[in-house]
């Protein structure tokens, strides 16, 4: 037998009659899960149990009525794939125009003692250039 779900009307007023009705129930063979909506007064049950079997067992101690049976799980409700959305196009940047920069040498008079560096030329063994 495969698994299947049943929906049954319990004439249920407070929770010990709801623990009472899950407590058959959950008691029966091959009952899987089960569920309680005190609002509507209804017990889902699912697994491969008989749903006829059940509601006998429950209608001992309750008013039991069979609302619905079917499978277990609703098979996947298929929704269309949604088409991508355009992708914009990339913003345009405008840049100015490139001017070079150009390398502009040290004047010598900075390359002197006064200034704290130390000329290559006037010491060819220093390690150091700047000290």
């Amino acid at each position: 037998m495969s698994a299947q779900k049943a929906v049954l009307k319990l004439d249920v007023h407070d929770e010990n009659c709801k623990k009472k009705a899950m407590k058959i129930a959950s008691k029966f063979a091959g009952v899987e899960s089960i569920a309680m909506d005190m609002k509507d007064q209804k017990l889902t049950v699912a697994g491969t149990m008989d749903p006829v079997k059940l509601a006998e067992k429950l209608r001992k101690r309750f008013s039991a009525e069979i609302v619905s049976v079917g499978p277990a799980k609703e098979p996947p409700k298929k929704e269309p794939p949604k088409p991508d959305p355009p992708k914009p196009d990339p913003p345009i940047i405008y840049l100015p125009p490139y001017y070079p920069v150009y390398y502009q040498p040290l004047p010598s008079s900075l390359w002197c003692c006064n200034a704290g560096f130390v000329s290559i030329e006037e010491d060819p063994n220093a390690s150091c250039v700047i000290c």
